[in-house]
C-alpha cells in the first residue's frame, strides 16, 4: 500500500502524488460512491497500484479543512484577493470573504491590488483599511502593478503552506500567479473567473507547485452566501469579535438588540471598526431571512 497526496481530479480520475514526486493515475473504490464519500483535491490516501497509471484508492485519511466550492481539503490558508480600483475596494465583499474562511477555521491572508491606479487620498483611505484588518490580526499586503517587487514579497506567504486564491472577477489573481511562476500562462482578466460562472465552471482543480508550496489553481468561490453559517455561529467569524463575546451579560447574544453586549460597546468606544460591525448585521440580517432548510 502506497500513501499520497491528491493533487489535481479529473474526469474520474484522481492523481495521486507520492513523496518522491511520483503521481499514479487512481479511481476511487466503489465502496466510497456507496458511503457518499467522494475523494477530493487535497486528501491524503492510501492507494493500491499495478503501475502508475493504474491505481485504486482505497482510504482517504481524516481532513483538516474541507471546501465544498470550490472543492477541495486540508488547505492551511486563503488568500484573499481585493482591489484597491476597478472594480473599487469593496470591504462588504472582502468580510464576506473573510466571514467564509474563518467558518471553515482555516487562516486569511489580504492582498489589496492595484494599489497604483488610486489618487494619494484613495490610498490614504485604503491605508486606513488595512490599518484595521491588521489591528484584527490579518495579514494585510498593499500590492501595485508597478512595483515587481511587491509581487516578490508575497511569495514568501506561499512557502511551506497550501493556498487556495479567492476574490471576485478582475482583481489580478491570476496576474499575482504569473507573476509568481511565469510558466503557469493562466489567462488573465476573463470575466469567467467572476465567481466560477462561464467557462471555468466545469474546469479540475488541481495543486500547483510554487516557491516551495502549493496553491490551488481554481476559479476560487462560486457561491459567497452563508448557507452552512448559523446566526449564533457568525460573531465567531469575527475575531475581534470572538475575543470579547464573553464579557456579554447574556450567553447566546447575537450582538444586536441584547443589552449591556461587549461588543457594542466595543463598537462605540472605538475598539471595534463601525464598518465591520454594520456587515455583521448585514450578514446576521442575510442568515435569519434565509429558508429553513428541512
Amino acid at each position: 500500500m502506497a500513501e499520497g497526496r491528491i493533487i489535481k481530479a479529473l474526469s474520474g480520475f484522481y492523481y495521486v502524488q507520492t513523496e518522491d514526486q511520483q503521481i499514479y493515475q487512481c479511481r476511487g473504490r466503489g465502496v466510497f460512491r456507496n458511503q457518499n464519500i467522494t475523494p477530493l483535491v487535497g486528501d491524503f490516501v492510501s492507494f493500491e497500484y499495478e503501475d502508475p497509471s493504474e491505481g485504486y484508492i482505497m482510504e482517504i485519511k481524516p481532513r483538516s479543512s474541507e471546501l465544498v466550492r470550490p472543492p477541495i481539503s486540508n488547505i492551511t490558508q486563503a488568500i484573499i484577493v481585493t482591489s484597491a480600483k476597478a472594480p473599487d475596494f469593496n470591504q462588504t465583499l472582502l468580510d464576506r470573504f473573510l466571514v467564509l474562511i474563518e467558518s471553515k477555521g482555516i487562516k486569511a491572508v489580504i492582498f489589496i491590488s492595484k494599489l497604483d491606479l488610486l489618487t494619494v487620498d484613495g490610498k490614504k483611505k485604503v491605508k486606513e483599511y488595512q490599518a484595521v484588518y491588521k489591528e484584527i490580526g490579518y495579514e494585510t499586503e498593499l500590492l501595485s502593478t508597478e512595483d515587481a517587487d511587491s509581487f516578490q514579497k508575497v511569495s514568501h506567504y506561499i512557502k511551506d503552506e497550501v493556498t487556495v486564491i479567492a476574490g471576485q472577477s478582475g482583481v489580478g489573481k491570476s496576474s499575482i500567479l504569473n507573476m509568481l511562476d511565469g510558466t503557469l500562462g493562466l489567462k488573465t482578466g476573463e470575466i469567467s473567473e467572476s465567481l466560477g460562472r462561464g467557462k471555468h465552471t466545469t474546469r479540475h482543480v488541481e495543486l500547483i507547485d510554487i516557491h516551495e508550496g502549493l496553491v490551488a489553481d481554481t476559479p476560487g468561490f462560486s457561491s459567497l452566501d452563508f448557507n452552512e453559517i448559523e446566526a449564533e455561529d457568525l460573531s465567531a467569524c469575527f475575531p475581534e469579535f470572538r475575543a470579547r463575546m464573553q464579557d456579554c451579560k447574556f450567553r447566546g447574544c447575537l450582538h444586536a438588540k441584547e443589552p449591556k453586549c461587549a461588543i457594542k460597546a466595543a463598537v462605540a468606544n472605538g475598539e471595534i471598526a463601525s464598518f465591520r460591525y454594520d456587515n455583521y448585521l448585514k450578514f446576521l440580517e442575510e442568515i435569519k431571512m434565509r429558508k429553513p432548510r428541512y
